[in-house]
């Protein structure tokens, strides 16, 4: 499949073309473009097999960002906030072409922000704002971005919701980069409301390891080297066989064939940090442990009642049929995120010296669907697939499997093993922790961000962002699979309710 749709660049002389800017008076619409002229070998760089992969009719992939602010946004002053940040980012300034020599190439261009700045003439007295917007971020997954400009757009809606007085909805292609880079990018966009000097504050920190010596430290180093060499054996193992056989039980929340082009509606539901951090000190786990056992507790009890085939209430009747397989796909970013004060210098000093890419893995995280009595079986069987997984080279494995791939049999053969890999599990699932204190975008405070995607073979995806002292627990959903998404919202914060509950009456 052409990179651009529809059209292909079979000289360079056409690519340059591309490049020279519009005429006075040419029609709206026609590519952004640059001086004649500017044009450098240095600005074309090629594609990733990522960035290729994320193009393909079954993995066009889209992330979105939702983005409650405390006050109306001033259109001028967001353009010009984007035009000394984000778009001096090379990837948020490049279109990507494709000619007969190459597999791709980001090629700088000017970019127009008007093209990419959208504001809407909105009613401010409309009958439900929510609803609007929440319709707004759903239309968006009907529609593609313009291949003939950087593939990126930025939606403002100044109207007043229940958390928020304005709304930003930020869609970025997912070939731009991954999740994690392209959030961090986000907020190296943002300063501390506090002190707008200062970038936000992101918690995180590394392990420090100390070495023993000893036969009985030695002994544990063995045993965790044979550990780390099994885990990975069997995980890469279950990998091939779900690429191959291995699909998870039809459930109300697997997708049907072609998910990948339906519309998605995002929802979002707040939840307490402080009641994940009380269960994660109670359970001497981690948040990630909390978050997975929530998910899998209220994932059971969403599908107890959609089992219960809407009879009167399911009285905690158990539904579930035996022995549920039921997978999450992460995707993994194998080489470290680039820190928000990197991204930002990046972006001060015009340069590209931050990494960036799409250098993912894949995981296969398996949810535990089974009632249970004690709601804290569901956090300690998380934590047992967590620590599992910390000891396996699964996602470095998969991605070198696809380059691999990519190299011997092409970018079409990853597309077909990537998406029936997607195909054969139910999920997605990811979590990213966000700033610790409130952040202005642009001198806007912001209220909250709910980040997502969409475009994958998948009806349902599950996302937690951090922010302060809240996480926002974030469904794209598939309507024609999940038709009621806020009671699945609801599911997992009972869940949470009951789990912290739980851990308050042993004490």
């Amino acid at each position: 499949m052409d990179l651009v749709r529809g059209v292909r660049y079979r000289k360079k002389a056409a690519l340059k073309d591309l490049l020279i800017p519009k005429k006075k008076g040419s029609p709206k619409g026609e590519r952004e473009g640059m001086d004649n002229g500017d044009l450098t070998e240095e600005d074309e760089q090629p594609l990733s097999p990522a960035a290729r992969l994320f193009h393909q009719p079954h993995f066009n992939c889209y992330i979105i960002a939702i983005m409650g602010c405390c006050k109306k946004f001033d259109v001028n002053v967001v353009k010009g906030g984007l035009e000394v940040t984000l778009i001096r980012h090379p990837r948020f300034s490049s279109i990507q072409v494709l000619d007969d020599r190459t597999y791709g190439k980001w090629v700088r261009t000017k970019v127009v922000l008007e093209n990419h700045v959208i504001v809407p003439d909105l009613d401010p007295n409309m009958e439900s704002p929510d609803k609007f917007v929440e319709d707004y971020a759903s239309d968006l997954t009907k529609t593609s971005l313009d291949f003939s400009k950087p593939l990126w757009d930025f939606h403002i809606l100044n109207v007043k919701t229940k958390e928020a007085e304005s709304t930003a909805i930020f869609r970025i292609h997912h070939s731009l980069g991954d999740g994690t880079s392209l959030i961090s990018l986000l907020l190296a966009c943002t300063r501390r409301s506090s002190d707008p000097n200062l970038l936000p504050t992101i918690p995180g920190g590394k392990m420090e390891l100390r070495k023993r010596s000893g036969f009985l430290p030695f002994l544990a180093r063995v045993w965790a080297v044979f550990r780390l060499v099994w885990n990975t054996m069997v995980d890469v193992l279950l990998f091939i066989a779900t690429f191959l056989f291995l699909k998870d039980t039809e459930t109300p929340l697997k997708g049907v064939e072609g998910v990948e082009f339906h519309p998605k509606r995002f929802v979002h539901w707040t939840l307490s940090l402080d009641d994940f951090k009380m269960v994660k000190s109670g359970m001497n786990s981690t948040i990630n442990d909390v978050m997975l056992g929530v998910t899998s507790a209220g994932l059971t009890r969403y599908l107890n009642r959609r089992y219960d085939n809407n009879k009167a209430g399911n009285n905690g009747k158990h539904n579930l049929p035996e022995n549920i397989r039921l997978r999450a796909t992460l995707l993994v970013n194998i080489r470290s995120a680039p820190g928000i004060h990197a991204l930002a210098d990046m972006m001060e000093k015009d340069n590209a010296d931050a990494k960036w890419g799409n250098w993912v893995g894949y995981v296969l995280l398996p949810f535990s669907l089974v009632k249970q009595d004690d709601p804290l079986d569901y956090v300690r069987k998380a934590k047992a697939i967590t620590d599992r997984k910390k000891h396996s080279y699964e996602s470095l494995l998969t991605f070198a499997s696809g380059s691999g791939v990519v190299n011997f049999l092409g970018i079409k053969a990853v597309a077909h093993l990537s998406h029936r890999v997607f195909s054969n599990t139910t999920m997605s699932f990811s979590n990213v922790v966000g700033p610790m204190e409130e952040i202005s975008f642009y001198g806007h405070p912001m209220a909250y961000v709910a980040p997502s995607v969409y475009g994958h073979p998948h009806a349902l995806t599950i996302h937690f962002q951090s922010y302060m002292d809240k996480v926002k627990m974030v469904l794209a959903v598939d309507e024609s699979a999940i038709p009621d998404p806020y009671q699945l919202c609801e599911d997992l914060a009972d869940s949470l309710r009951l789990i912290k509950n739980a851990v308050l009456a042993r004490k």
